[in-house]
């Protein structure tokens, strides 16, 4: 299928959602979905480094939070639409995500791992003692209760974290089946040898924290005016490092359709335990299922999947040339 093709289908079914949401009257729906898309373009954010290169990124609450907080510094300056705080956001966290790679990638393993974790200590360290956006005190963002026309502004919120889920779907879609793809997994499966192939690993691995770093900024660049008040300690939660890294996990690293499983089935059970018992218990619920996944199936539900899929054509294929090359003529030409 052609990518565009793809990425039509997407928006159908996107439309589809929009306007079953708005049908069924109640706005938990939007605020609840929202968090869902959220996550799911975290999860394939953090699937193009960590997935198809190998690379495991603990700083993905890095990423998120600066793109929150760029809306905040240009909301502070000049208040713009958030689709170009979207894009300012993405910006951001690109050019961070390349600089951080720069300096890292020549890290293999655990070192790059506990590298990630420390550039979150320190934007958070900037951004607590940074009073322009708020410090540790914290920055409002006011906006309207309505939005001319789409009626309340949570669902203006939901469509604009839509089309961005169904760009980062169409992208992550768009690398695997490319020669960058390809490229990405040959530092996966053995990067020296890649190497010694003559692989560019280095420039492979600063686009591909290019690409995830910018994704994550867009995912949190929306954030300030769905949550209102922002503080570090909501920026740099551990709920968006955790879970964008156990959604892929859980989901399948291999393509594109793990992380966005991982990312819906853990985003709406931890929306359900949030209505029905406490948002408490979101990380419980993810440590569990990670462990279970982990221990069951380490590939992932994509590789539970494809472990127990009957391959009944590709069976009936070897055996009809087998029976083929067995009922040959006698003294037929070899």
């Amino acid at each position: 299928m052609r990518t565009d093709v793809f990425f039509i289908i997407w928006l159908a079914v996107g439309a589809a959602l929009y306007s079953w949401a708005v049908n069924f009257g109640n706005d938990y729906l939007f605020f609840a979905g929202y968090v869902v898309l959220q996550y799911v373009v975290l999860a394939t954010a953090w699937n193009i480094l960590g997935g198809y290169c190998g690379y495991v990124n603990f700083g993905s609450a890095a990423f998120f939070a600066l793109g929150a907080y760029s809306t905040v510094a240009i909301h502070k300056f000049h208040p713009l639409p958030i689709p170009f705080l979207v894009l300012f956001g993405g910006v951001a966290s690109g050019v961070v995500g390349f600089g951080m790679g720069y300096l890292t990638l020549r890290l293999r393993g655990a070192f790059f791992s506990i590298a990630t974790l420390a550039l979150a200590v320190v934007l958070e360290t900037l951004v607590v003692n940074w009073d322009y956006v708020g410090g540790s005190r914290g920055a409002y963002i006011v906006r309207p209760e309505n939005i001319w026309p789409f009626g309340a502004y949570i669902k203006y919120l939901f469509l604009v974290m839509l089309v961005l889920a169904i760009c980062a779907i169409t992208v992550a879609r768009l690398i695997e089946r490319s020669r960058l793809g390809y490229g990405f997994a040959t530092v996966r499966d053995d990067e020296l040898a890649a190497e010694a192939s003559g692989v560019p690993t280095l420039r492979l691995k600063l686009i591909a924290t290019t690409i995830s770093g910018g994704l994550m900024g867009m995912a949190g660049a929306p954030f300030p005016y769905y949550i209102g008040y922002l503080q570090p300690s909501s920026a740099f939660g551990l709920d968006y490092a955790v879970n964008s890294i156990a959604m892929p996990l859980i989901g399948g690293t291999t393509g594109w359709v793990g992380p966005l499983i991982g990312a819906i089935l853990l985003g709406s059970l931890q929306q359900i335990a949030t209505v029905t018992i406490s948002s408490a218990v979101n990380l419980l619920i993810v440590g569990c299922l990670l462990v279970a996944f982990v221990i069951v199936a380490p590939s992932g539900i994509i590789g539970l999947f494809r472990k127990y899929m009957p391959r009944k054509p590709a069976a009936l294929i070897v055996r009809a040339v087998k029976k083929d090359a067995s009922g040959a003529a006698p003294g037929a030409a070899p």
